[in-house]
Order: C-alpha cells, then structure tokens, then sequence
C-alpha cells in the first residue's frame, strides 16, 4: 500500500490501529494544530527542543492540504486517532476535524520514530511492538523542556528493549536520521531520567523486556502534549499517540549523512 492509499483507508474509515509498521519507507509524522496566535511560540519551541520536536513541515493559516507531506492530503481525516485538547485537558478524541476546524489553525507536522522502524527492522534488529502488534510504549521523565512563551512540560521518550549489540547498531542507524529523533538519549536504568515503573507506561502500551536485553529511549514527539498541558490554551489538536500521519516524504531523504 502506498502512503496515498493509506491514507485514503484512513479518511475511509478502514483503518483505526496504531500505525507502527504501515508503510515502512516512508516519513510518519506526529501533529499538532493550534491558533495562528499562538503559532510563533510553539515554532521557537520546536526549535528549542529540536530532537523531540523536529519539524517536517509548517502549514499557513487554515492548510490543512499541506503539499509538502503528500499528494491529496487532508489533516483533518487522514491520521486515524485525534486529540483535542481544551485548557489543558484532553477534550474529545475524534476521527475527523471536520467540525472544528478554523481558518486561523497552523499545522506542525513532526518527525517520528516510527519512521526509523523500518531501517531498523531491515538490519535485523526485532521490535517486540511491532511483532505483538501493539502501540510503542512511551513514557514522561524527569527531564525539563526548553521553554517558548506558555510552552514547556517535560521530555516524552519512546522505548524499545534490545540486546547490547542491537542497540549499538540502532544509535548507528538512528544518529543520522536528527529529522526523525536522532540517536536514542538514553540507554538503560530508567529511573535515571525519572521513570518509575517502566512497565506503566504513560502512553502507549507495556512489552516485556528479557533478562538479556536493556530499554533504549528517543525523545518522542508526543513530548508537545505534555508542553500543552502546562500552556493550557483554549484549543489545541494533536494526533493520538501512536496514531500517526503517514507522508509521502521517503526515510532515505531525511538522511543527514
């Protein structure tokens, strides 16, 4: 299936799961959406935390057919799971924008590690979420944000379990790839950045990790939904975590070197 057709499966209504996996070759993108007036503060956030908010594309005023991230696209139907939240708190999670949507909204599209599964999986290094058919486990740590205006919360990382000698091979993989997180920033005690049960995730879902093997954190691009709480604005839309936007931009272009 290519990034279109999902996409169309997805506006259709026939696809509602987690996106890990879907068309391995191509860019996912995390979401966000908010008022024009606000629009300015959360670039400089991104800009400020650019290995969890690293920017793919930024629509103008009211685009949600932003040309940049593929042919035929629709920001208000093609991710499979939204987030509004109101204040600060998660208001309603829709399947379409269609009945919020304003002509002052700014879409941020953000890289995501999904996009990397693929490179990963191809060099022979398993993902357990990926094999068990669940969503990545994510999780908030003890690690501050850079603040931008009302934005700031704490660093969301994502984590995948491995063997000592994948994990190296994946910061190897992963370091060239700053458009979709990078290398990971942490590998193993997860009490060091502030987690205290790693199997209670705070997004996404729970897997096992194995005697013989350590978790591997990236920074996540869930982390502006924790900076969303702590702004508490009157309106800002997110995708669900683990619910992604697939793009039609290749993984192989956003190499760094």
């Amino acid at each position: 299936m290519t990034p279109l057709e999902f996409r169309h499966a997805v506006r259709n209504g026939q696809f509602r799961l987690p996106t890990a996996g879907q068309c391995g070759a191509y860019a996912q993108a995390n979401l966000v959406i908010l008022p024009q007036a606000q629009a300015d503060a959360f670039l400089l956030f991104c800009q400020r935390n650019p290995k969890a908010c690293p920017l793919l594309a930024v629509g103008a005023p009211g685009e949600w057919n932003v040309a940049a991230l593929g042919a035929d696209m629709d920001l208000r139907a093609d991710v499979p799971g939204y987030n509004i939240y109101r204040d600060g708190q998660l208001a309603s999670q829709p399947h379409t924008l269609h009945d919020v949507w304003r002509d002052d909204l700014v879409a941020f599209a953000i890289g995501c590690s999904f996009s990397f599964e693929q490179m990963l999986m191809d060099a022979g290094i398993p993902l357990r979420h990926v094999e068990q058919g669940r969503n990545v486990a994510m999780y908030r740590t003890n690690i501050d944000n850079q603040k931008a205006g009302p934005f700031g919360g704490k660093l969301v990382v994502s984590m995948r379990p491995m063997k000592a000698r994948d994990a190296i091979r994946a910061i190897q993989i992963t370091s060239r790839y700053p458009a979709i997180h990078g290398a990971p920033v942490h590998l193993g005690d997860p009490a060091l950045i502030g987690i205290a049960d790693i199997g209670r995730p705070d997004y996404g879902d729970a897997v096992a990790i194995a005697a013989d093997e350590l978790p591997v954190f990236w920074a996540c691009g869930v982390t502006p939904q924790e900076a969303i709480r702590e702004a508490r604005l009157p309106l800002v839309i997110t995708h669900q975590p683990g619910y992604m936007l697939v793009t039609d931009i290749p993984n192989a272009s956003l190499a760094a070197f």
